[in-house]
């Protein structure tokens, strides 16, 4: 099962980026191409029958399996970096933080109006990153179909504040 192998390889680091915090680091899975093929059979086989036209990943973490799911799924894959990394006209979203506030862009012509969009993150803490993700393709004028992320931190109750842009939310691991 897939969340065994993941719970085996996903290394913990204590204290880490502060004191108090067990960081779960996803960088092992990277190393192991059977297990890399093995995270986007899992995410391909749970989007059964969701329709989607298209994968964005969130920077930077997201961009790994996202890309890698897009590429075999044959949908196009958008990236939705953090402000002043995209060259194109954009679109900007701004969200609070636990301190502080941070700003996500996407490019306006990446994604199509009605499109049904996958939301791809490595890791679902809090939800504000992924709600800001959500809140743009909104904007957009396309559809939240889901969410998808290798790990879940439950604890932190981010999953709650994805449901009110879309029920289809996928971790392959939860703590």
């Amino acid at each position: 099962m897939i969340s065994e192998k993941l719970d085996k390889a996903i290394r913990e680091v204590p204290n880490f980026p502060k004191k108090g915090i067990n960081f779960k680091d996803i960088t092992p899975l990277l190393m192991d191409a059977q297990l890399t093929n093995g995270i986007i059979d899992a995410f391909i086989s749970q989007l059964n029958g969701i329709q989607l036209d298209a994968i964005v990943g969130i920077e930077s973490r997201g961009f790994l399996f996202g890309f890698l799911l897009a590429n075999k799924m044959g949908i196009p894959f958008v990236p939705i970096r953090k402000v002043g990394k995209l060259p194109g006209e954009t679109l900007k979203y701004k969200y609070n933080l636990e301190y502080g506030s941070s700003e996500v862009e996407i490019h306006k012509s990446d994604i199509q109006k009605d499109w049904n969009i996958l939301i791809h993150d490595d890791l679902l803490a809090t939800g504000g990153t992924a709600c800001a993700a959500a809140e743009l393709i909104k904007q957009l004028g396309a559809k939240v179909a889901g969410f998808a992320f290798v790990v879940s931190l439950d604890f932190l109750n981010g999953k709650e504040k994805l449901t009110q842009y879309s029920d289809n939310i996928i971790s392959l691991k939860d703590y």
